[in-house]
């Protein structure tokens, strides 16, 4: 399993590019980073900054959205940073939160979704795609690569994710509700004739390494309850759309945001927010990875065993190179495959 890490793009951003030098240094795979550009910088500018300070990561937006940014200008960044970098690159996009909402906008539809995974992705592989009435086509894109992995929580959007995507994100690490995205995932793809081991994993969650005693574990949840109320903005639209029952959602899913009373946008994805009261202790120690490095060690190798190849870190709280550095030294040689010098 890869370990990805999950940054926001506050400044100063030569503090992101620190914050992304240390994961390689650590042994992360991958850098990603919100894309909000009214609420944090802007990230395309610090990939080339980080691509340009690292020499394995791959790094991307967790995620981007069809509707805030045109998609052959999305498309010819990324084709631009490979031909710099060398295909360092992955897109992960969804239907759009933060950086629509923040702006008074609502998330696209997923028929606009779709249609935008094919522009980018034909684009930055050097391909034609179709763009309104016109064949467009980067004349000087001819050996850039990209993947485009879809976030999604709802039936459809793990439809279309099984049908299209490179890959697929899920954006919490209970293994029940992973399970049943990533079955929903893998029958889509199995019905639309693809091989549905050929869609790479990543869940993605806050993870705070803890010393193992309570009051470090309550401090944990504290730094992290956040995450539960930005999950819970999808799971209010999976509600909205299918009823009380989700749609056939698991309820492990739907049932906490009972007492969500509404969300400020200027709090999005920051530890001690004053819009994620409402999420409890259980919750939380469901959808983040909380506690000593065996317990961390435990739950991905549970979440390994149900297919996903990457876990990505949001670095979100008060420890994040106490985080990086716990990962780098405890939790990423136990769950790497290990070879020996002689057998």
């Amino acid at each position: 399993m890869d370990i990805g890490v999950v940054l926001q793009c506050n400044p100063p951003a030569s503090r992101v590019i620190d914050l992304a030098r240390q994961a390689e240094t650590h042994g992360f795979s991958h850098v990603w980073t919100f894309d909000s550009h009214l609420l944090w910088q802007e990230p395309y500018v610090i990939y080339s900054q980080i691509l340009a300070a690292t020499r394995r990561v791959t790094v991307g937006p967790m995620v981007t959205n069809p509707a805030t940014r045109d998609w052959t200008v999305t498309a010819s960044t990324f084709a631009t940073l490979n031909d710099m970098f060398g295909n360092r690159t992955v897109c992960g996009i969804g239907r759009g939160d933060s950086a629509v909402r923040a702006l008074g906008g609502k998330p696209t539809t997923l028929a606009s979704l779709r249609d935008s995974i094919e522009v980018i992705r034909s684009l930055a592989n050097g391909r034609s795609a179709r763009v309104g009435d016109t064949t467009v086509q980067f004349p000087w894109a001819e050996h850039s690569t990209l993947e485009v992995w879809v976030a999604a929580y709802g039936p459809k959007a793990l439809e279309l994710t099984g049908q299209v995507a490179d890959g697929f994100i899920l954006q919490l690490a209970d293994p029940d509700i992973a399970a049943w995205t990533i079955g929903r995932v893998r029958a889509a793809a199995e019905q639309a004739g693809r091989d549905p081991d050929s869609i790479s994993i990543c869940v993605a969650a806050p993870a705070y390494v803890t010393d193992g005693t309570e009051a470090g574990l309550e401090h944990a949840r504290d730094q992290c309850r956040w995450f539960g109320g930005m999950v819970g903005n999808h799971v209010a639209d999976i509600v909205a759309r299918y009823g009380g029952d989700g749609g056939g959602v698991p309820q492990a899913l739907t049932d906490y945001i009972a007492a969500r009373k509404g969300y400020d946008y200027n709090e999005h994805g920051r530890a001690g927010n004053s819009h994620a009261e409402f999420v409890p202790d259980e919750v939380i120690d469901r959808f983040c990875l909380l506690g000593t490095p065996a317990d961390h060690i435990a739950k991905l190798k549970e979440l390994e065993t149900l297919g996903v190849d990457q876990f990505s870190v949001y670095l979100q709280h008060d420890a994040k190179a106490a985080t990086l550095e716990a990962y780098g030294e405890s939790i990423i040689p136990q769950i790497r495959t290990s070879v020996t010098a002689t057998s």
